[in-house]
């Protein structure tokens, strides 16, 4: 219907929660193809958050109901995600990676939106 309705905005809540592997990496490559193909923005809420940084341009990250991240997915370190998850990154199931974190992204049309 939103895509029919050529939404600007497309808000998806947990989309791949509880799918298997495969149907959760076309799910978000199909979110992923109506933002950029149709610059449509797509705000997910994800717990996943290998798909997160994968699939998202930018990610809101949410402790105990306060906002403790609004940037880049790029900028997530492993430190930030040790500290918003209370564990090594590896017992996340997280690959270890280390990337500098570049200026923060604000929200624009077309842009991939992870809550």
């Amino acid at each position: 219907r939103a895509l029919v309705q050529q939404a600007e905005v497309i808000m998806a809540d947990e989309p791949i929660a509880s799918l298997d592997p495969e149907s959760a990496r076309r799910v978000m490559d199909t979110l992923a193809r109506i933002n950029t193909e149709d610059g449509t923005t797509v705000v997910v809420s994800l717990h996943q958050v290998d798909y997160a940084l994968r699939y998202c341009s930018r990610v809101i990250a949410l402790s105990k109901g306060r906002l403790v991240y609004d940037g880049p997915s790029a900028a997530l370190t492993n430190d930030m995600l040790a500290r918003l998850y209370g564990t090594e990154i590896e017992d996340i199931g997280l690959p270890v990676r280390d990337r500098a974190a570049p200026a923060a992204a604000s929200a624009s049309a077309g842009q991939a939106l992870a809550v």
